[in-house]
């Protein structure tokens, strides 16, 4: 392993529900990240092609069979991407090509014919070998979020071995579910990408538990969306209508040591590409002698975890 890795972080928002423009953004900040030495690039939430936010800042949204929300739900599907797909494609090309590791929210949809028409909050991870080494669904949408997608699999649930160590990855949420976080730490992360639609207080205070926990550097990622970027069907609250430049997503991404220690301070309302080194990788092997949660903290005499990591 790699005594360190620069990270490259797109606090950065897509073209908004437009899955061509955000592609096209999205290879020319990774290619700006890696002529900055970035080796590892994170995208937040949904990033490909942007995380409905709406449903918490739009009214009418909980109105059934309301045709502007069916609209926004049926532009979202049309720039959804599939795995693999085209767009896939692209970015293990340029992974291969860059000797990246990118990982990446997106909108996922089912082809055409081959099952259904759900959505699901995946979170992809690519090799520098160009290869898609780690595909995980969100297990359980979050509030309104049920309206969106669909609840995933434990298929992803998984970490991949790079020269920087293994990394892994989780989205929102799923961090306060303890059976996944351990599902998680039972793979020996070394880096973990936290993904989040913006990391406010609460999100840092998931993030930094745990990397205490794991043991493991955690990078959570957020990015940026203004009230104006929303669709045009979305009927805007009031305090936002008269404010398009508002950030409704604020982005606060962050980094976290080890043992629980902040690497990066959160960076709050910054469209742009952070780059930060994490050093001493080894720190990872050093924090597990006084709290390891797979070793030495465990009990699996007295608790037993099973996991089903079969692809539904």
């Amino acid at each position: 392993m790699k005594e360190s890795v620069v990270v490259g972080i797109i606090q950065d928002s897509p073209v908004y529900l437009d899955l061509e423009k955000s592609m096209e953004k999205a290879l020319d900040l990774a290619r700006h990240a890696s002529s900055k030495g970035s080796e590892l690039i994170v995208f937040g939430e949904a990033w490909l092609s942007g995380y409905p936010a709406w449903l918490d800042t739009c009214d009418e949204v909980n109105y059934w069979n309301h045709e502007p929300v069916k609209e926004i739900f049926a532009r979202t599907h049309r720039n959804s991407i599939e795995v693999p797909g085209k767009e896939t494609d692209l970015l293990c090309q340029l992974a291969k090509e860059l000797k990246l590791t990118i990982v990446i929210g997106v909108n996922e949809k089912i082809p055409t014919g081959k099952g259904n028409g759900s959505l699901y909050n995946t979170l992809l991870t690519i090799t520098r070998e160009g290869k898609i080494a780690n595909h995980h669904r969100k297990l359980v949408p979050t509030y309104t979020e049920k309206m969106v997608w669909s609840p995933g699999d434990g298929h992803g649930l998984n970490s991949v071995g790079t020269d920087f160590g293994r990394i892994g990855g989780l989205i929102c949420w799923e961090h306060w579910m303890p059976q996944t976080r351990q599902a998680m730490h039972e793979c020996g992360e070394h880096i973990h990408v936290a993904v989040w639609p913006w990391v406010h207080d609460v999100h840092q205070l998931a993030s930094r538990h745990y990397a205490f926990e794991g043991r493991c550097f955690v990078i959570a990622v957020g990015q940026i969306l203004k009230a104006g970027s929303l669709p045009a069907e979305c009927k805007l609250k009031a305090d936002l209508a008269g404010n398009p430049d508002q950030n409704l997503l604020r982005g606060g991404s962050c980094i976290f040591a080890p043992d629980g220690t902040p690497l990066l301070e959160p960076r709050l309302d910054l469209d742009e590409t952070i780059i930060v080194e994490i050093p001493d990788l080894e720190k990872t092997v050093r924090e597990r002698m006084n709290l390891d949660v797979t070793g030495h903290y465990n009990r699996p005499d007295v608790f037993k975890l099973d996991i089903n990591r079969d692809r539904r």
